[in-house]
């Protein structure tokens, strides 16, 4: 097996923490244009527009960790398992600050 490291290995490991700062950048923006644009008063279905801006980047970053902790250790062999906490951490992050937008009042 060969020996993976330097950029791949360190790809992997800032891949979590990159896909919840991604994620909550852009749940951010659209929060903040949602307020301005009145997307909390147009529905779709049960849940507001604004909700489902938010709740979109969201759920792209916990399906990206999910799909990238399936395949970390395939990339990686032994070598996986800080990056494999590193995409815990990116998973646990945006499952923790999400949560608390959908549920509150958002504007």
């Amino acid at each position: 097996m060969r020996r993976v490291g330097g950029m791949v290995w360190l790809a992997w490991l800032i891949a979590g923490p990159t896909a919840w700062a991604a994620a909550f950048s852009v749940a951010y923006g659209l929060h903040g244009l949602g307020c301005e644009l009145g997307w909390p008063a147009l529905s779709l279905g049960p849940v507001s527009l604004q909700r489902v801006a938010i709740a979109l980047p969201s759920l792209a970053a916990i399906l990206l960790c999910l799909v990238l902790l399936a395949r970390v250790s395939t990339a990686l062999g032994p070598e996986a398992g800080i990056p494999r906490l590193g995409l815990w951490i990116g998973l646990v992050a945006t499952l923790y600050t999400m949560a608390p937008v959908l549920v509150a009042t958002s504007c």
